[in-house]
């Protein structure tokens, strides 16, 4: 059985309408051209312009013509906000004008009258294109008017702070915890302390630390009125009171007369289990929180401050660069201020050992520093050539590890 035929549908061809750059055009000797001439070369111009360029690459000789026939800056500013739709013609007819096409050809203007079908006479091209020009203005100035009108009003729309945020979400997530304490205030006798599950409501609407120190403080003043009635007055101290606390005193009495003490109790019971909950939430923030890290100093940082005889004459003895310092396990540190007849101060500070710095008196001096300036491990050499130890140095030397 033969296959039917099929027709292999057609790939849709791109338009040809590149930028290429090879379109080069001069009208030089132009003056000398007849009509026929003239109008073939510049209905060719503007068909292989139309073809090799798009209006994004031609908007750039609209400018440059505005620029040359001097426009200002402003209007030049608002052409260029102005939409890009609709400008291919008359970016065609500026580039044209900037390669050097004149604005007004009589022999063209007589040639076009001559053609069948052709009405009226031909005008300079910068009247069109002036025309353009000003309509794309007036389109750019609209839109740049609307760009500030968009500034202003974002300017003017009020942002609200982070607190001011937490605050907001803190109202949303405490409308449950109102609604069952609102229980207590319809039916106290009825009214479970208890009965509300903190943990599951402040999973679900995600109560962090800082939502929780808010709630606190929505909730912190309500148990004051009942505080204060535990500490009423007697009435014979009522008598001893001016009368304006007296009245304030028997004001609270009678506006919570209603209330017997077990109510009072399980309302307090209920605010006690609430702000156990938030501080869980909080005690648990600062439990699992991340510590900082600290900012590691570098080492030239570390050691910038110190203070040291860089060269010493008498010794021939010249110091390592500060930096090194922090390189080695342990470093000795002569301290000329003590040197004497008998011997001289050799400062050891282990790095590994930040609390502990020994002082040696190390006897023959100048015996001592040469040979161990020989020596391959000057460290086993040091501790061969001590002779007297102690823990109080005379001198400074602080070790800063951050």
């Amino acid at each position: 059985m033969a296959l039917p035929k099929t027709t292999r549908k057609k790939k849709p061809r791109a338009p040809a309408r590149k930028k290429t750059g090879q379109t080069q055009f001069s009208f030089e000797g132009w003056q000398d051209w007849d009509g026929p001439t003239y109008h073939r070369f510049v209905q060719a111009a503007r068909q292989d312009i139309y073809e090799q360029y798009k209006a994004t690459d031609l908007v750039q000789d609209i400018y440059y013509w505005m620029k040359e026939n001097g426009y200002s800056k402003t209007d030049i500013t608002a052409a260029k906000k102005a939409p890009n739709h609709g400008v291919h013609t008359l970016g065609i007819s500026c580039k044209l004008l900037n390669m050097g096409m004149p604005d007004y050809n009589k022999k063209h203007d007589e040639y076009w009258q001559s053609l069948a079908g052709t009405t009226g006479e031909l005008k300079p091209t910068s009247d069109w294109v002036k025309n353009k020009v000003a309509e794309l203005i007036e389109k750019g100035k609209v839109v740049v008017e609307e760009v500030k009108a968009e500034e202003k009003a974002k300017k003017n729309v009020y942002v609200p702070t982070i607190q001011e945020r937490l605050k907001e979400q803190a109202f949303i997530q405490a409308e449950a915890i109102d609604e069952w304490l609102e229980g207590w205030v319809r039916d106290p006798k009825t009214f479970d302390p208890k009965g509300f599950n903190f943990k599951k409501h402040f999973q679900e609407l995600n109560v962090t630390q800082a939502h929780a120190r808010k709630l606190k403080a929505f909730y912190a003043h309500e148990l004051e009125d009942y505080d204060e009635l535990e500490r009423m007055p007697t009435a014979g101290q009522l008598k001893k009171m001016s009368d304006h606390d007296a009245d304030m005193w028997l004001q609270l009495k009678e506006g919570y007369a209603h209330l017997v003490k077990s109510d009072i109790t399980k309302f307090r019971t209920a605010i006690n289990e609430l702000m156990a909950a938030l501080d869980f939430v909080i005690d648990a923030a600062k439990a699992t929180r991340k510590p900082r890290k600290p900012k590691v100093r570098s080492a030239s940082k570390v050691v910038e401050k110190l203070k040291f005889l860089k060269v010493d004459e008498k010794f021939k003895l010249a110091s390592i660069v500060q930096i090194k310092l922090l390189e080695q396990a342990s470093f000795g540190c002569l301290m000329l201020r003590h040197v004497s007849s008998e011997g001289m101060l050799l400062k050891t500070l282990t790095l590994q050992d930040k609390t502990e710095a020994i002082q040696d008196l190390v006897l023959k001096v100048q015996l001592s520093l040469v040979s161990m300036k020989q020596k391959v491990s000057k460290r086993h050499y040091v501790s061969q050539m001590y002779s007297s130890k102690s823990l109080k140095m005379p001198a400074r030397l602080n070790y800063a590890s951050s």
